[in-house]
């Protein structure tokens, strides 16, 4: 059994970290259920949220796996089943599946913060996306359009506010506050990357925007505490939350290995999650460990071989390298835990 005090040495390289420069981060371990141990440093305080950008995409995809479970969704489908105007422009046979494997064909579609809070007009984006590629045949990342289809189809399907959804049936009976959907005034200290001079880069990063809007594949406010119990929660499945055999295949069956053009590596996905080495993770060194990454270097996944879960959030630092590597550090810390 993990003990608090085994975690002195993740917390110490942490404080290194801000000694060396880095402004603010927060880093959490669950184990066993719970979380273990938590901390604030830099000008981070337990009150402080942090915007965990693409972080965010694996609590939303298991909003959907609740859909799963209920019989109300079936991922072989093509998209349209559900949503039936989705099918303009050649669209008509793209799978749910599709989607939430990222081999959609429309990683760049898209959808301003503004659009994706209204529903007539999300929708009618969506129904003017254009292919950019044969659906299924490759893997591309798709930074936020595919998970405003997710967003889309558990309003459709449940007719609840998708935001209200996932507060309700997923953080609320975690015990984790609201994550999406939160109005400007009630944000409070937020952190998160600085943004560039670049003007296109400052509407990349308006995380207020993202946040107020509750974008489904960005637009997360967390703790890193909420976040490493969500993990937990997706080891223990605590009151069986989701059924039992969707969150084993959410979690451990990668059903895309193509290449990421990008990365060079396997794309690993499960219909939510990265495993082991795919997607350029931080917890490579574990084949079985998942999770996600987010910009700005905010990194969440568990283990099931040590039931470790951890995550890692930061600000200060504008370079994707340094925090890649940062966050490496960190999470090579985090599987030696329990080892």
């Amino acid at each position: 059994m993990l003990r608090e005090s085994d975690c002195r040495k993740l917390l110490a390289a942490a404080n290194a970290e801000i000694e060396a420069g880095l402004t603010a981060c927060q880093v959490a371990v669950g184990h066993a259920g719970r979380v273990l141990c938590a901390a604030s440093l830099g000008s981070a305080t337990e009150d402080t949220r942090f915007w965990v950008a693409s972080a965010t995409k694996p609590i939303v995809s298991s909003a959907i796996w609740l859909l799963i479970g209920d019989g109300c969704l079936d991922v072989s489908k093509p998209v349209a089943a559900y949503l039936p105007e989705f099918a303009a422009h050649g669209k008509a046979q793209v799978t749910v599946e599709q989607v939430m494997l990222m081999t959609a064909g429309f990683p760049n579609a898209p959808m301003s913060s503004r659009d994706g809070a209204d529903p007539d007009r999300r929708r009618a984006q969506m129904a003017a996306w254009m292919l950019e590629s044969e659906p299924g045949v490759s893997y591309a990342y798709h930074p936020m359009s595919a998970h405003w289809v997710l967003a889309e189809l558990i309003e459709r399907l449940t007719g609840h506010d998708y935001c209200d959804f996932v507060e309700a049936r997923i953080t609320k009976p975690l015990g984790l506050p609201r994550i999406l959907g939160i109005p400007e005034s009630e944000q409070g200290v937020i952190a998160q990357r600085q943004p560039e001079a670049n003007t296109a880069t400052r509407a990349a990063y308006d995380y207020t925007a993202k946040i107020a809007a509750g974008e489904p594949g960005g637009g997360g406010l967390m703790c890193a505490q909420d976040l490493t119990a969500f993990y937990q929660a997706l080891l223990h499945n605590p009151g069986d939350l989701w059924k039992p055999e969707v969150l084993a295949d959410g979690i451990g069956n990668v059903r895309c290995r193509l290449p990421d053009p990008v990365m060079g590596l396997p794309a690993n996905r499960t219909l939510g999650v990265v495993v082991g080495a795919g997607f350029g993770a931080s917890w490579a060194a574990s084949p079985t460990a998942f999770g996600w990454l987010g910009a700005g270097g905010q990194i969440a996944f568990a283990e099931p071989e040590t039931g470790v879960s951890f995550a890692f959030l930061q600000m200060g630092d504008n370079d994707e390298v340094s925090q890649f590597v940062r966050g490496t550090r960190m999470s090579q810390l985090a599987l030696e835990l329990g080892r």
